[in-house]
């Protein structure tokens, strides 16, 4: 083969092949079959993704080999850039678009759209359904068949983390996009629209944040509870979505919590997000769970088998993400250790990513939710403002339960029981504990929780 006139591809078959005979077919399979080629120039090749995990992963413990191999091919010095597989924006409300080596230039992502800053990835075809989601799924089509044209406007889709609101969300967009002509689509986050705001107003330049918020047929905005308490950029997002809804334009937010249930929102931007249709997602059932996992599964060509993928669904419930981040994490540790995927090693491998000796997870909802049926106080008074005195204990005991069996942040603890500051939590933490150390029959209460729930 002429080296002068080589692809991406062809640079890529050659690679892989003399990858395939330095590693384990386990390996190759679990870390090189996923990888596509999509760029080559005269000082690097680009590589293709899943995820930032198999990056950090492949970088890490094969960049050397792949630089030597490269060179062995070509001849000559070859950087390799990797393009990551786009996915939820990062706490910064930034979308992280790439990442590489050995090169300060990102790459282009053919799967993203920077106009739009959607992932062409999200599709709902690609969407698992399940009796968790379904009338999200069909609202949300329905809108995407005819933006602007029907009485769900705003839509508003609502759930915990990691349960697929970000996926529909750009669905839709992505889908408005096939129309033709395409519409004005443009996905953003509420933090994202923050930090544009603040930007707009230090460079005196409030015109060109409005003109490229308002100029748009469908506007989707993801995580909109961050917006609480601020104010002013709250004032600004109320005019937006004035502006846009008066002139026909489509609006797609989403939440983690019913909008009524939104705290520190003002009562005129609720009264907005309550005018059109409200629908929510719940955690997916077992059965959706383990499809989910042969969907992803499928989508990567890997073969895992059935036992193995009803083990993690089982075991990490409530919340997509961190199902599929426990999957990664087995194919890692089959890797790593050059053994196949067997239920005794799927337990191993479990048990060290839940971080206990079980391999059970429990979420913050599940936490509210066997509070709720012990202590007989209904979920919508555990997150509320209730006061009365049976109320504000059960609260106490779930925030504490959260915090010493979920080990989540206080942040994360108060914005589930509607949106309190980390003082409270620390004040029913403390309280809990001391009711604990007064009174024999509550400790034996809440231990009793705490078994149920680590069992």
């Amino acid at each position: 083969m002429d080296k002068n006139v080589l692809t991406a591809s062809d640079l890529w078959t050659e690679l892989s092949e003399s990858v395939r005979s330095a590693v384990s077919e386990q390996t190759f399979a679990t870390w090189f079959e996923p990888i596509h080629p999509v760029g080559l120039d005269d000082s690097a090749l680009t590589l293709e993704v899943p995820s930032k995990f198999y990056y950090e992963w492949i970088d890490k413990h094969y960049r050397k080999m792949l630089l030597s191999k490269t060179k062995a091919v070509t001849g000559k010095e070859i950087k390799i850039r990797y393009s990551v597989v786009i996915g939820e924006p990062e706490e910064n409300g930034s979308v992280p678009t790439a990442m590489e080596t050995a090169t300060g230039r990102a790459s282009t992502d053919p799967f993203y759209d920077s106009g739009s800053r959607l992932n062409k990835r999200y599709t709902f075809s690609s969407f698992v359904e399940g009796s968790n989601n379904q009338l999200a799924k069909a609202a949300s089509v329905s809108v995407a068949d005819s933006p602007g044209q029907t009485s769900f406007n705003p839509l508003v889709v609502y759930g915990g983390v990691g349960l697929g609101k970000t996926h529909l969300l750009q669905a839709i967009g992505n889908k408005v996009m096939l129309h033709t002509p395409p519409p004005r689509v443009h996905y953003t986050t509420s933090e994202k629209f923050t930090l544009d705001f603040i930007t707009a107003i230090q460079n005196n330049n409030s015109s060109s944040f409005s003109e490229r918020y308002r100029n748009v047929d469908v506007l989707l905005v993801d995580d909109i509870q961050f917006l609480q308490k601020k104010e002013q950029t709250q004032e600004q997002f109320f005019h937006t979505f004035n502006d846009l809804y008066q002139r026909g334009k489509q609006v797609i937010l989403t939440t983690d919590r019913h909008p009524s249930e939104l705290y520190g929102l003002k009562d005129r931007l609720l009264s907005r997000f309550q005018s059109g249709l409200i629908v929510d997602i719940q955690a997916p059932n077992l059965e959706t769970r383990i499809a989910i996992l042969q969907k992803k599964a499928e989508d990567d060509d890997l073969e895992i088998p059935y036992e193995i993928t009803e083990l993690i669904a089982t075991n990490v419930r409530g919340n997509i993400r961190e199902m599929e981040g426990a999957l990664i994490k087995l194919l890692a540790y089959s890797s790593l250790s050059h053994s196949d995927i067997t239920m005794q090693l799927a337990k191993r491998a479990l048990r060290e990513t839940l971080g206990r000796s079980g391999t059970k997870t429990v979420s913050i909802d599940d936490v509210i939710q066997s509070v709720s049926e012990t202590l007989d106080v209904p979920e919508k008074k555990l997150i509320g403002r209730g006061r009365k005195m049976e109320v504000a204990t059960a609260r106490q005991v779930a925030m504490y339960l959260s915090r010493e069996i979920v080990g989540a942040s206080l942040e994360n603890i108060g914005l589930h029981f509607g949106g309190r500051d980390h003082t409270t939590v620390i004040h029913a933490c403390r309280a809990v504990k001391g009711k604990m150390g007064e009174r024999a029959d509550f400790r034996r209460q809440v231990d009793g929780i705490r078994s149920q729930l680590e069992f």
